[in-house]
């Protein structure tokens, strides 16, 4: 029996033409946001005046330093986007509060430390947002981004036990998981949510 043959069942399809145009304006748009977040984030006030500044900051970073290209595939969750932000202003206050305590008490010599913490997810974006964000929680500074292993090496303030590194490394894990419930994909989201070693730590 003659005829047309069939395709293959993973023979890819026509090419889509324009998709990958698409995008690429979709992820700068993405990155512009975050930009423009993080300006506000620093200048610790938001409105017209720090969200213009950072719309022009943000284009004038994306034309004359143009990031490497980095792929967005997941999908935005507006709930919880607002989780991460709620939880995230909370951990701030929090923070700053410890480190203005540290700062003014009498005779009181905090002790540093740096720890390692690989993460589950380890795609560019989500090491870029998740050590924009660790960084910008004071009592911890980003010292270097292992990109081959998606490892952060952080600079923790106020450490005198191995359980203290332990929470700073399972706080940077919720903060992580955090931001993939709110702009990762299905199969990133089942990366952070089955990972055994946060059992007992869910936030």
């Amino acid at each position: 029996m003659t005829g047309t043959p069939e395709p293959a069942p993973d023979a890819p399809g026509p090419p889509v033409v324009g998709r990958g145009r698409l995008g690429r304006w979709r992820d700068q748009v993405v990155a512009l946001g975050w930009l423009v977040v993080v300006w506000n984030l620093l200048w610790g006030d938001v409105n017209w005046g720090n969200l213009i500044g950072g719309l022009l900051v943000g284009g004038a970073v994306l034309v004359f330093y143009p990031l490497p290209a980095v792929s967005f595939g997941g999908r935005l969750r507006p709930g919880a986007l607002l989780v991460f932000a709620g939880r995230f202003v909370v951990e701030l206050v929090s923070a700053s509060l410890h480190v203005a305590r540290i700062a003014v008490q009498p005779g009181y010599r905090p002790r540093g430390a740096i720890i390692g913490v690989q993460l589950r997810v380890p795609s560019d974006l989500n090491l870029a947002l998740t050590a924009e964000a660790v960084s910008l929680v004071p009592g911890t500074l980003i010292l270097e981004v292992d990109r081959d292993a998606g490892t952060l090496y952080l600079h923790v303030l106020d450490t005198h036990r191995p359980a203290d590194l332990e929470v700073a490394r399972q706080r940077t894990l919720a903060l992580e998981r955090r931001i993939i419930r709110a702009v990762g994909s299905a199969a990133e989201l089942r990366r952070v949510e089955i990972d055994p070693s946060e059992k007992g730590t869910r936030s």
